[in-house]
């Protein structure tokens, strides 16, 4: 099962693509359509206050992905 490696910020530091461990480079939403149907190891899928749906790390929940290279 493919895993997050890397991803990519845009210039407000949101999360725009992520880079999976087979070195394809997938948006946010592709990343969360894998998440939701378990294609993805290491990610979970969080629900906020106002019900948006955000991918977090599974090991800490940390929705930033700070730990993670920059793709570029």
């Amino acid at each position: 099962m493919e895993s997050i490696e890397k991803v990519q910020r845009n210039l407000h530091g949101d999360i725009v693509s992520f880079q999976t461990s087979q070195g394809r480079i997938i948006s946010y939403q592709k990343a969360l359509i894998e998440a939701e149907n378990r294609l993805l190891s290491g990610i979970t899928i969080e629900k906020d206050s106002n019900g948006a749906v955000h991918l977090a790390n599974a090991q800490d929940g940390d929705e930033d992905f700070l730990e993670y290279p920059p793709i570029f």
